[in-house]
């Protein structure tokens, strides 16, 4: 594949929020729009980096790494264990989980009530104070593109059906069960035991949002070589 780099006028800025773990959406529409245009294009040129451009039908754009270890990440945890208790809380109130993690919102005023309805689960987050719920999970929502805040308004934006996609596969394992008459109840989903930072930062779940650990730098430019070494070849 030819590759024109003079095409690429967002190449800088794509890489660096992709690498930090950033989701792409249309709220981001120059960004968006240049992947969308030379999708091919970026796509070819972070293969030869090792890393994988997904691209999902529903609106946005994420990296997952090609090789990794099989501990899970720590801030994926949070926000999947978040994603699960906020379904449950919204249904127990009545109101429908997908219209409100689907482009709707939820405000800030919700979260101490929140914390204190479901205080067990956070704790295994390590979340124990309202101060602790922004700062470990919606803050890091926001930094990472699965929501936008704006006047205390926490608004979720469509990367959050990564979220959605695990917490309605382990409901429907949980209809299945009921179905069944099983014994065996399925558990919410735990946190597992913190074991070291170089496990932590290291995992093949594709919910994966750890750092890379090249510098952004060096990994932007070692695959520009290797793109045009293939072509001058």
């Amino acid at each position: 594949m030819h590759l024109d780099l003079s095409e690429l006028s967002q190449l800088a800025p794509i890489f660096r929020e992709l690498f930090k773990g950033f989701h792409i959406s249309r709220r981001d529409p120059e960004l968006y729009a240049q992947l969308s245009n030379f999708q091919d294009q970026y796509r070819g040129l972070f293969k030869a980096l090792g890393f994988e451009l997904v691209c999902d039908t529903r609106g946005f754009y994420y990296f997952v790494p090609d090789l990794a270890a099989a501990q899970v990440n720590k801030t994926a945890q949070r926000l999947s264990l978040f994603t699960f208790i906020l379904v449950e809380h919204l249904a127990d109130q009545g109101r429908d989980p997908m219209s409100v993690l689907d482009g709707g919102s939820l405000g800030r005023d919700e979260l101490p009530s929140l914390l204190e309805k479901y205080r067990d689960l956070f704790i295994q987050a390590e979340v124990q104070t309202p101060d602790e719920l922004e700062e470990k999970i919606m803050r890091r929502m926001t930094q990472l593109g699965f929501a936008h805040e704006e006047n205390g308004i926490y608004r979720f934006l469509p990367p959050m059906h990564r979220f959605l996609d695990v917490c309605l596969s382990v409901q429907q394992d949980r209809d299945l069960a009921a179905s069944l008459h099983s014994a065996l109840p399925l558990p919410t989903p735990v946190l597992v035991e913190e074991e070291s930072p170089e496990e932590l930062n290291r995992t093949d779940d594709p919910l994966d949002l750890s750092p890379f650990e090249e510098s952004e730098e060096d990994a932007l430019a070692r695959a520009i070589a290797q793109e045009q070494q293939e072509i001058d070849a």
